[in-house]
């Protein structure tokens, strides 16, 4: 993943240079034809995200099975960028270019904001990606993603801690890929900032995909730690899980992200210390009674997509789109779908905690709910651990 996201800011000089001879078409849209949306994905590589695209199609495809939009269909073009930047590079200028879309709908991928977000600025083209995970994802006018995101995610799992389960001496081991340091100091700061408290400790030198994090796990010990948050994703996570057990510290509180948050994580974890604590950015999946996913979950067993975060967020870009497009009138384009999408209303969905809009701010990262769930030695399942969201107080 390293070896990735220090290729980004070559591929984001490329990507500057390319876009200034790209064309700017408007789109497609005018006629009876169909309705071009396309989206850069991670569908193959070191770490793929499919679901999320997947689940954006399944909603395309239902709408088109009821007479499209306005009685024209969805083409939905999800590309590739295979984990790389030139990939990514080309993927966007391949369905934004060359298919003339209208916008981009439930993109997933580690690198493609940063490669892209230039690109589709010069363009005058707008995304609502499923699942952002860089920061340029949350920081460009053109992208406003469904999801929390991993850093307000960072905010929440540490008020839930300190506010909630009422931990002092929480400590963090941060996994840093590229330029997503600063990010993660201002979700801490925020923290801060709302509570007036401190961490007691911080690594961020910790390593993806490493092989042995005893070391890391006995200097956090060492500084008095309590309780510990981490961005990890899974593997990573059960590693470090497994190093405190092994070191006998089975009374440390992990407060973690949505990244760790699968039904197969919850299978591996034996030992979760003093509990796993996680804000799901959108409804808990795994309540699997619950009236809020009870339409996600049909459509996504019907097309046989897994129950995931990253199909949750698909699915929910793709259903804000639709209902926006829905209330156009005239041509449907690039243009008019950029108006609507800047002047929409605020959509509100039980899945999420806070109204969707996209508007026509410099950025977009307004999700800023979560909803806490625990992971508990022995249990091997997450449960509920709120009955309502947890949100970020707003400055």
């Amino acid at each position: 993943m390293r070896k990735i996201m220090r290729s980004v800011a070559v591929a984001a000089a490329v990507t500057l240079v390319a876009a200034g001879c790209a064309d700017s078409g408007g789109g497609s849209g005018s006629g009876s034809g169909p309705i071009v949306v396309g989206s850069v994905n991670a569908l193959s590589g070191a770490a793929t995200f499919p679901e999320a695209s997947a689940a954006a199609k399944a909603v395309f495809d239902a709408a088109n099975a009821s007479g499209g939009v306005n009685g024209r269909q969805i083409q939905y073009k999800a590309l590739d960028d295979k984990g790389d930047p030139a990939a990514a590079a080309t993927a966007a200028r391949e369905v934004v270019g060359a298919d003339n879309a209208v916008a981009l709908v439930g993109s997933s991928s580690l690198i493609e904001c940063e490669i892209n977000n230039k690109y589709y600025e010069q363009q005058k083209i707008l995304s609502i990606s499923g699942i952002g995970v860089d920061p340029a994802c949350f920081n460009s006018p053109n992208i406003s993603p469904a999801n929390v995101g991993p850093y307000h995610d960072m905010t929440l799992t540490l008020l839930y801690g300190s506010e909630v389960l009422k931990l002092d001496n929480i400590c963090a081991l941060l996994e840093i890929a590229g330029n997503t340091l600063p990010s993660y100091q201002a979700a801490i700061d925020e923290w801060t900032k709302i509570t007036g408290k401190k961490l007691t400790y911080m690594d961020a030198t910790v390593p993806y995909g490493g092989s042995d994090y005893t070391s890391y796990i006995v200097k956090a010990r060492s500084a008095g730690c309590k309780s510990i948050t981490v961005n990890p994703v899974e593997p990573d996570s059960i590693g470090q899980l497994k190093a405190a057990a092994a070191q006998g510290w089975n009374d440390v509180t992990w407060l973690l992200l949505t990244s760790v948050y699968s039904e197969n994580y919850a299978k591996a974890v034996s030992n979760a210390g003093a509990g796993v604590y996680v804000p799901a950015e959108f409804y808990p999946f795994t309540d699997s009674a619950s009236s809020q996913n009870k339409e996600w979950r049909e459509l996504m067993t019907k097309n046989n997509i897994p129950l995931t975060s990253f199909s949750q967020g698909g699915y929910l870009a793709a259903k804000y789109f639709l209902q926006v497009i829905k209330g156009i009138s005239g041509e449907i384009n690039r243009e008019s779908v950029t108006k609507a999408l800047q002047e929409m209303q605020p959509i509100s969905d039980p899945m999420v905690g806070t109204p969707y809009v996209f508007g026509k701010g410099k950025t977009h990262h307004d999700n800023t709910a979560g909803w806490p769930i625990k992971l508990t030695t022995g249990s091997n399942k997450w449960e509920l651990a709120a009955d309502d969201w947890l949100r970020i107080p707003k400055s």
